[in-house]
C-alpha cells in the first residue's frame, strides 16, 4: 500500500514539476542546457512526491483510523451527533453570511461551519455522560443491564500470554474483583495462536487453553475485555511492547512472568501478578498451630517427608520419611515465605 501511494506521489510530483516549468513563458525558455535543467527539475520534484505523499494521505489516515478505534461507543456517537449538530448550525449561519459581497462572503461561511461543527462535536464527546444521563432521565435512551457502562479513568489492564496460558484470571474476573477493562494486544493474540499451533503436545495443549480462556472471559460481560491492534514500532520483544502499551495505556500490567515483572516495575509500570495474589489469599499459620497432612515423598534433607496442603501450601515434615502415605497430625514450628511461594515446616505430633 505504501509504495504505490509513493509511486502515485512520484508521478504526481513530476506532473506538478513539468506543470510549474511550462506556466507563463516557462521557467527554463532561455536557459543553457534547457532540457537537462527541466530533467533535474522533473526529478526532484518526484523525489518530493514520492517522500512527502504518505505523510498526506496514508499516515494521517492510520492515525485517524487508530484514534477512532480507541473511542468506546459512547465517544464514537457523541461525537458524530456533535458534528451534526455543529455543521447543521454553521449552515443556518452560513445563509446570511453568504450574502456579504467579496471574499469575506466566501470564505465565512466555511469557516463558521468548520468551527461550529470542530466545537460541538468536542463538547457533545466531552459531556457525554451528562448527555446521556439527561436522555435516560427523558426516558429517550434505556441503559443494557447486562453490559457495565465504562467509567471515565477506569484502569485499563494490559494482559499479559502467560496470564491466559494460566487460566486463574478467568475466575478472578468472574469474582467480580477485577474493575475496568482488560486489555489483550493483537501481538499477543499471535503469540496464544502461535504456540497453540506447536508441534509440542504440551505447548499446544497451553495454547488452545489460553484461547478458551480469552473466549471464556469476553463472552462474561462483568469485566471488558477488549482486542487492540496497538504496535510498538521498532521493538521486536513481546515484553518490551507490553510495557511500552502500558505506558500508554494507563500503566498497568497484568502478569504472571518474572522477568517482565521487573522491567515493569523499574519502568515505573504498576505490575498485578496473579502468583502474588494467590499467596496473598492463602490462610495464615503461624508457628505453633495443628495441621493434618498426608505426607507423599521425601524431602531434601535426610529424614525429611514433603506434604501439600489443598491450596499447594508445600509442608516440609521433620522426621516424616518414615510416614510416606501416611495422614498426621503436624504442629508447625516455622513459616517460610520465598519467591515460589510459602513454605512451612512442622514436626509430627506425639500421641
Amino acid at each position: 500500500m505504501i509504495r504505490t501511494i509513493r509511486i502515485l506521489g512520484a508521478a504526481l510530483g513530476a506532473l506538478v514539476g513539468l506543470g510549474i516549468a511550462a506556466a507563463g513563458t516557462g521557467l527554463f525558455a532561455g536557459a543553457s542546457y534547457a532540457g537537462f535543467v527541466l530533467a533535474a527539475w522533473t526529478i526532484a520534484w518526484s523525489v518530493v512526491g514520492f517522500a512527502l505523499l504518505p505523510y498526506l494521505t496514508v499516515v494521517p489516515a492510520g492515525w485517524l483510523v487508530r484514534q477512532v478505534q480507541d473511542l468506546s461507543t459512547a465517544e464514537f456517537v457523541a461525537a458524530v451527533l456533535g458534528l451534526f449538530v455543529g455543521l447543521l448550525l454553521g449552515l443556518l449561519l452560513s445563509l446570511p453570511l453568504a450574502q456579504i459581497q467579496g471574499p469575506l462572503g466566501t470564505w465565512l461561511p466555511l469557516g463558521i461551519s468548520l468551527f461550529l461543527g470542530l466545537g460541538m462535536m468536542g463538547l457533545t464527546v466531552a459531556k457525554r455522560d451528562d448527555l446521556i444521563a439527561a436522555a435516560e432521565g427523558a426516558g429517550l435512551v434505556r441503559r443494557s443491564g447486562g453490559e457495565p457502562a465504562r467509567q471515565e479513568g477506569e484502569p485499563r489492564i494490559v494482559v499479559d500470554t502467560s496470564v491466559l496460558i494460566d487460566g486463574r484470571i478467568a475466575e478472578i474476573v468472574e469474582s467480580g474483583f477485577i474493575y475496568g477493562t482488560l486489555v489483550v494486544p493483537r501481538f499477543v493474540l499471535e503469540e496464544l495462536q502461535h504456540i497453540a499451533d506447536s508441534s509440542d503436545t504440551l505447548r499446544r495443549n497451553r495454547g488452545r487453553r489460553g484461547l478458551e480462556i480469552l473466549n471464556r472471559m469476553q463472552r462474561d460481560a462483568r469485566t471488558p475485555v477488549e482486542v487492540v491492534d496497538d504496535e510498538a514500532p521498532g521493538i521486536a520483544e513481546v515484553d518490551a511492547k507490553l510495557v511500552e502499551l502500558a505506558k500508554r495505556r494507563s500503566r498497568v500490567v497484568l502478569t504472571n512472568d518474572f522477568n517482565l515483572n521487573r522491567v515493569a516495575e523499574l519502568q515505573g509500570v504498576r505490575v498485578m501478578n496473579i502468583n502474588s495474589l494467590a499467596n496473598a489469599v492463602k490462610p495464615a499459620v503461624l508457628p505453633g498451630e495443628e495441621l493434618r497432612v498426608k505426607v507423599i515423598q521425601e524431602g531434601k534433607e535426610a529424614g525429611q517427608g514433603v506434604g501439600f496442603l489443598d491450596d499447594g501450601t508445600m509442608i516440609v515434615v521433620e522426621g516424616g520419611a518414615r510416614l510416606i502415605d501416611h495422614e498426621v497430625d503436624v504442629g508447625v514450628t516455622r513459616v517460610l515465605q520465598t519467591v515460589a511461594g510459602r513454605m512451612i515446616f512442622a514436626q509430627p505430633r506425639l500421641d
